[in-house]
């Protein structure tokens, strides 16, 4: 999931964007009706979304919005998809799953002597090619015999692209970055195959607002999710994962997020380039 800028300015909904005070109480409407917390965003890239909404329906104020969301509930839904554009794929910069696996093997090298399942949290997951690129990470490290040993957490926010994970079928563009053996592997009509599905557990969760889905995980991936925040909300959604991750744990982060506040003390950086971080056993 990530809450993403583009396509005009704050004010390009017919001068909108100097309304302050009608800005501020649609954010509030949409946070306390649907549950995203928009105070925890940027407000600039709010501003960008909710412009590009109220173009397409021929609003020019923000009140005159909110009185449109009061009257078609399928403008909502328009409007929380807005919010959330979802951009990924299978393998998404295979470089960074490279430098990951070796990892993988470790962990798991650590919850097989503690004789447990190695947990896994994709947070912010879209559409599920993340945890299910994980899943065949974990196949390709583990083996079929021991796929059963470990669970993923697939989180989002955005209904909409849970279904879709639920749904797990997935166009030819979702597979331009996966190898093609693991595809003919463990994709059977573009869909994975049942063992690789049956690791995931797909849940509607909020990052902002909920504590992780389990208390602890050996693995958190959470890539290109944290730069929307603004940064107090960053701060503590990175204490969060440093929090869930057991001692020797990794955390994964994309190549434009920076760890800053208390968290970037707790964890020891292991990949500069890739943004792998773990906690220290």
């Amino acid at each position: 999931m990530s809450l993403e800028g583009g396509g005009g300015g704050a004010g390009g909904a017919g001068g909108a964007g100097g309304d302050e005070r009608g800005f501020q109480a649609l954010t509030k409407k949409v946070t306390r009706e649907r549950g995203i917390s928009c105070e925890s965003y940027k407000e600039k890239c709010l501003k960008r979304r909710i412009a590009v909404r109220m173009r397409a329906r021929g609003v020019h104020t923000y009140t005159d919005y909110a009185r449109l969301l009061d009257h078609d509930a399928r403008e909502y839904q328009e409007l929380l998809d807005a919010l959330t554009i979802n951009v990924t794929k299978f393998f998404r910069n295979p470089e960074t799953w490279e430098a990951l696996r070796p990892h993988l093997a470790e962990l798991w090298a650590t919850r097989h002597r503690a004789g447990s399942r190695l947990r896994v949290w994709s947070a912010g997951c879209a559409s599920g090619e993340e945890p299910y690129t994980i899943a065949v990470l974990l196949a390709e490290t583990l083996g079929d015999d021991l796929l059963d040993q470990s669970l993923i957490d697939a989180t989002d926010i955005d209904r909409l692209s849970l279904e879709r994970t639920h749904q797990a079928l997935y166009p030819d563009t979702a597979f331009t970055e996966m190898p093609a053996s693991l595809k003919r592997r463990y994709f059977v009509d573009q869909q994975p195959v049942p063992r690789i599905r049956e690791i995931l557990r797909v849940l509607a969760h909020d990052l902002t607002r909920e504590p992780p889905p389990r208390p602890v995980y050996d693995l958190i991936v959470c890539r290109n999710v944290v730069i929307y925040f603004e940064r107090e909300a960053q701060e503590r959604l990175f204490q969060v994962f440093v929090n869930a991750l057991a001692p020797g744990g990794v955390l994964l982060l994309g190549k434009v997020e920076t760890l800053f506040g208390p968290a970037r003390e707790q964890l020891t950086l292991v990949d500069p380039r890739e943004r792998i971080y773990v906690r220290p056993a």
